[in-house]
């Protein structure tokens, strides 16, 4: 019989068996929106795709995923700005040479800026450790210089991890990472050395890729789906301390025909601001730690 394998970074815990504590202000639902900035090779590498590619360059796919740098972020600023909603905005650090002014944007709206790799082209799952202990510090080191300090958080792109992507993370001082979509509550790794980092749940099926590429759910599905979610969520929080993740990108939910019903599921949230903690996935980690120090 083959012996099981495990991850290691945590064991099993059951949501009722957990302690109960309060985000701040006594909310017990903590929302955030999720917005990726990516980029992408011309002609090579990875990227969605809105209809099958052809031989590279795959112009169709690649000017539609360019369109949401363009055009769809823009308009999820302004979406954004209109109902006073924070982001966490995940950031490829090429975007800073591909699309100045982008991410100056969104740090103008005093949005939390997060390390997502240096481009959406790759996965860093599939290099040895010290290429991707490499990509780390290189997207890193370009976030810090633009944005004067470094970012707290990570998320993997395509959600790429190595066994020792945590590892990596935490040595290179990031506080927390997004890529596990396994719990609704923070959750601590361990790492090697003794260490730990803290894992935020990052939803995969509150998530525009799954829903709209993958299952090919409409935009007023992927919007119910917020809705819905939401409502439940708000309901099951009353006996824990919940985190609602929502994740976006630019060239899909940006697309005017996406965007009207995703306004009307956002607006559905912002209405109960009173009732939950509408915060950046910064700010849950922040909470949590100082939680666990306390």
């Amino acid at each position: 019989m083959d012996t099981p394998t495990g991850h290691g970074r945590y064991g099993y815990s059951a949501l009722p068996d957990r302690p109960v504590y309060d985000w701040p202000g006594g909310k017990r639902l903590a929302v955030y929106v999720a917005l990726n900035l990516e980029t992408f090779d011309f002609g090579s590498g990875l990227g969605a795709e809105l209809a099958p590619g052809g031989p590279q360059p795959d112009v169709l796919n690649y000017a539609w995923r360019d369109w949401g740098n363009r055009v769809g972020a823009w308009r999820m600023k302004a979406l954004f700005d209109a109902l006073a909603l924070p982001a966490s905005v995940l950031v490829n650090s090429r975007l800073y040479d591909d699309c100045p002014g982008l991410i100056e944007a969104f740090r103008a709206r005093g949005d939390e800026i997060v390390g997502h790799g240096r481009t959406n082209a790759e996965r860093q799952g599939t290099l040895d450790e010290a290429a991707e202990r490499a990509l780390i510090a290189e997207a890193t080191r370009t976030l810090t210089r633009h944005e004067g300090r470094p970012p707290a958080g990570w998320l993997g792109p395509w959600i790429s991890q190595s066994p020792v992507t945590p590892d990596l993370l935490a040595e290179a001082g990031y506080r927390y990472l997004l890529d596990w979509a396994h719990d609704d509550q923070p959750v601590w790794f361990v790492t090697r050395g003794g260490g730990r980092i803290l894992s935020v749940p990052y939803p995969q099926e509150l998530n525009d890729i799954p829903a709209i590429v993958a299952r090919k759910d409409t935009g007023r599905q992927f919007a119910e789906a917020i809705v819905d979610g939401f409502d439940a969520m708000l309901e099951q929080s009353r006996t824990a301390p919940l985190v609602m993740g929502i994740a976006l990108h630019p060239y899909i939910v940006g697309q005017p025909h996406r965007l009207k019903p995703l306004r009307t599921a956002l607006e559905y949230i912002a209405r109960h601001r009173d009732d939950i903690w509408l915060t950046t996935a910064g700010a849950i980690a922040d909470h949590v730690a100082s939680l666990s120090a306390a």
